[in-house]
Formats: structure tokens, C-alpha cells, sequence
């Protein structure tokens, strides 16, 4: 028995947070938001009846309680709602939410139109559907304001906008905090700002937004399995680029049991893709092709073509790996058609580069300097791209090598480091700095070769020599 139970003392509360007040003043903001609407919603409702206040309360309460409903000082409960509505003869939705139930019947099915078009990369129509939807909504009903809202971010994730998806999450993030939503939407806000943080490589905060997402979802006691498998497929994702490969495999290797529980194809794509990847990581080749030959089936089956392309450019790299660069090539090269077909230019320029990488490996180094370039031409100016451009420059860098043009390589390895850098990544400029090891040693500086393995080494080692 603990000491104040003994005592009969009730223990203090837990200490308040600065992200407690911060949280905790988003949703006074919002009820207070929630109550004025409703208030406006029954002083025109009431107006347009020709009614006063008196006639409203109708003997039932009292003018003054009207008029405290009108200016938002006071929410009332669900009881009183549906009786002011029957006295105004509305629909009560209308006066709860600013919405009558044939409209938001209506405003649903666009916002599911428009999750439809996002779903199949139709990001512009998407984008188009969400703010005309969310025009409508404005000022009535904050749950479909909110799932419009969301939605529209999401899609900008997708079209490559980050930054403008960011400013809106954030927007959907204090609105969550309201008491009309539960513990899952708040989940669900944050689980979608970790994925734009990822994007721009803001690992640590993808991370800490991940973990706070699953931590609501598993604590809210409502079913969101689909959620949960979501957040853990992306923190896998983060791990991996950490190079925590135990943290990855975890993470993949619980998503993949909630994604299968729940029998949704596109979150068991997703997932047996960074699956392959993780496995691929960890030198695991036949068993990273079993789960991208999966998942590229799922895929398939979903119409999904830009994934099928992604699927190819993986297959090809592991087929290259496993020792078949020929028949590497012709899985690239599909896969470059699928994105070219797509209209993806971003994943075009990924897989343009993965031949650049396989002919740079069977020593044709023009091919693999030709392709390097087409790459960078395709990713140029995509932030959300930034791993994939450095690996780009390193890559026409060590072709240009190949054929001794020394300034062109020394230019190209030091671009990679700067694109790194940016990434936060230890282990992708240690691959910059052993190209400048190269280069220094083929220019017979060998102190500042070992200078530049010796760092690499270091970066890469949990002690220092």
C-alpha cells in the first residue's frame, strides 16, 4: 500500500509539461471555437425563424441561457440541441455541426473521391477536390473539416510540396487537440507529420513523432491495427536510415503482423517492401527478393503502377547483387518506363541512376556517367529526394574517375557530401569520404587519403582509434 493511501492524502497532480500547457490551451481554443460556431449557427437559424429568444426557450429555459449559447459562453449538451432544432424545425446536424445530413452525405462522398484520387497519384485532381470540399466544410463540420484537411496534406506529401503539407498538419494537429476527437485522430496527425519530417530528413523528429503517434493509438483502446502497422513501417524506415538494423527488423516485423491481421493489400505492400529492404541491409538477398516479389504482386493487384516501378528498380538492384547484371538491366529498365509512363520524373531519376550504378559496377564507366547525369537532370530541385541525388552525384563522380577526368570526380564527390550532409547521415558521407580517399591516393596524396579513410572509419565505428 502506498504511503498516501496510508496517510489519506490524495498525491499532487503530475507536473505540467510545457507540451502539456501547450496541448491543453489547443483544446480550450478549440472547445471555445466549437461553442461560438454553434452559437452563430442558432442566432441565424433563429432569425431566419423570426423568432426571439424568448420564443426559442419557449418556457422550457430561460433568455439568458439563449443568449449565453448565442455568444459561446456555454455548450449545450446533445439533448438540447435536437429540442432547439425540433423548435427551429432543422435538421439537428444542422445546427450541431453547420451541416444537414444530405450534406455532409454529399460532402463525404467527395472527400472520398478525392482519397480515391490521391490513392491512384492523381495528386492535382486530388488537391483540386480537397479545396473545393474543404471550401464547403469551412465553419461546419470539424470532423470532416479535419479528415479534408488531413487528406489534402497527404496528397502533398505525395506530389513532393512538403513544406505547404507541414503548415497544414500543423493546422490539423491543433485542431485535433479538441475534446470531438479522439486519441486515434490525434495519432493519426501525427503519425502523417513524422512522414513530411522524413521527407525532409528530419530523422530524430520523424522518430519522436512516430513514437508519440504509437503511443496514443495503442493507449486510446480503439481498434487501429491498420494505424499502428502505418507508424511502424515508417519508424522502420527512419531506423534504417539510421543503420539500426535490429530496431528496423522489429518494427517491419511487427507491422507486417498487424497489416496481415487486418487483411489490407496496400499496408502489406508497403510494409513487405521495407521488409525486402531491411533484409537487403542486412545481406539477406534471396529472402529481400522473396518479400519485393510479394509485394510487387500486391501491387500489381492494386493497380498501383508507381509502386510496381519502385518494385523493378529494387529487384533489379538485388538480381544485380545475386550476381545477373544483364538481366538487372532489363528489371531497371522496366522499371524506368513504368515511371516515365507514370509521369513520375522523381522516381524516374531514382532508377536512371540505379543503372548508372550497375553499369558503373560492370566498369562501363560512359554508360554509367550518362545515365548519372540524365539522373540529376530528373531529381533536380526535389528536397524530398535528397539521399537519392547524393547517391547521383557520387555515382557520376567514381564514373568520371573511372575514366581519369580527377576535377570532374573531385567536383561531383564533394556535392555528394554536401547532399549528405543534409540527410544527417554518417554511413552515406563516410561512402563520400572514401571516394575522396580514392582520389587523394590516384593523386599520389597519401597522408590525405588515409586522413579521409580514417575518418570514414571512425564515423562508422562506436569507438574512436
Amino acid at each position: 500500500m502506498e504511503l498516501s493511501q496510508v496517510n489519506g492524502n490524495v498525491p499532487p497532480p503530475p507536473a505540467m509539461t510545457p507540451a502539456t500547457n501547450d496541448a491543453t490551451r489547443a483544446a480550450a481554443r478549440a472547445e471555445l471555437a466549437e461553442a461560438s460556431h454553434l452559437g452563430e449557427r442558432l442566432r441565424r437559424l433563429r432569425i431566419a425563424a423570426g423568432m426571439t429568444q424568448t420564443d426559442l426557450a419557449g418556457g422550457r429555459f430561460s433568455k439568458e441561457y439563449m443568449s449565453q449559447i448565442e455568444r459561446g459562453k456555454t455548450r449545450p449538451t446533445g439533448e438540447t440541441v435536437r429540442w432547439l432544432a425540433e423548435r427551429l424545425g432543422v435538421d439537428p446536424s444542422l445546427l450541431s455541426s453547420g451541416v444537414s445530413s444530405a450534406e455532409r452525405a454529399r460532402l463525404e462522398a467527395t472527400i472520398a473521391r478525392a482519397e480515391a484520387l490521391s490513392e491512384s497519384h492523381r495528386y492535382d485532381e486530388a488537391i483540386a477536390e480537397f479545396g473545393r470540399v474543404r471550401a464547403d466544410i469551412r465553419g461546419g463540420s470539424p470532423e470532416l473539416e479535419l479528415r479534408a484537411l488531413v487528406g489534402e496534406a497527404w496528397t502533398r506529401i505525395g506530389r513532393g510540396d512538403v513544406a505547404e503539407a507541414t503548415e497544414q498538419l500543423g493546422e490539423a494537429r491543433e485542431m485535433a487537440e479538441s475534446n470531438a476527437f479522439s486519441d486515434v485522430d490525434r495519432a493519426d496527425v501525427l503519425f502523417r507529420l513524422g512522414v513530411a519530417r522524413y521527407k525532409v530528413s528530419s530523422i530524430s523528429s520523424a522518430i519522436g513523432l512516430f513514437g508519440e503517434a504509437l503511443a496514443l493509438a495503442e493507449r486510446s483502446g480503439l481498434p487501429c491495427d491498420l494505424l499502428r502497422s502505418n507508424i511502424l513501417g515508417w519508424r522502420s524506415r527512419c531506423y534504417r536510415r539510421q543503420r539500426d538494423w535490429h530496431a528496423a527488423r522489429e518494427d517491419v516485423q511487427r507491422a507486417l503482423e498487424l497489416a496481415e491481421g487486418v487483411s489490407d493489400r496496400r499496408t502489406a505492400a508497403d510494409v513487405f517492401f521495407q521488409a525486402s529492404l531491411v533484409a537487403e541491409r542486412e545481406g539477406h538477398w534471396v529472402l529481400a527478393r522473396k518479400y519485393a516479389e510479394r509485394a510487387k504482386t500486391y501491387y500489381e493487384e492494386l493497380s498501383d503502377q508507381e509502386n510496381v516501378g519502385r518494385l523493378l528498380n529494387n529487384l533489379g538492384g538485388l538480381t544485380y547483387l545475386l550476381g545477373h547484371p544483364e538481366e538487372a538491366i532489363d528489371y531497371l529498365k522496366d522499371a524506368f518506363r513504368v515511371a516515365l509512363e507514370s509521369g513520375n520524373q522523381a522516381d524516374a531519376g531514382m532508377f536512371v541512376n540505379s543503372l548508372a550504378e550497375v553499369h558503373l559496377g560492370i566498369g562501363d564507366h560512359e554508360q554509367a556517367a550518362a545515365h548519372a547525369r540524365h539522373a540529376l537532370e530528373l531529381l533536380d530541385g526535389r528536397v524530398d529526394y535528397l539521399s537519392e541525388i547524393g547517391n547521383a552525384q557520387l555515382t557520376l563522380g567514381r564514373a568520371l574517375f573511372g575514366q581519369d577526368h580527377l576535377e570532374g570526380a573531385e567536383e561531383m564527390f564533394l556535392a555528394a557530401d554536401r547532399s549528405f550532409e543534409q540527410l544527417s547521415s554518417a554511413s552515406h558521407r563516410a561512402a563520400a569520404w572514401i571516394a575522396l580517399g580514392d582520389l587523394a591516393g590516384k593523386r599520389g596524396h597519401d597522408r590525405e587519403a588515409a586522413r579521409m579513410y580514417r575518418r570514414a572509419a571512425e564515423t562508422l565505428q562506436d569507438f574512436r582509434f
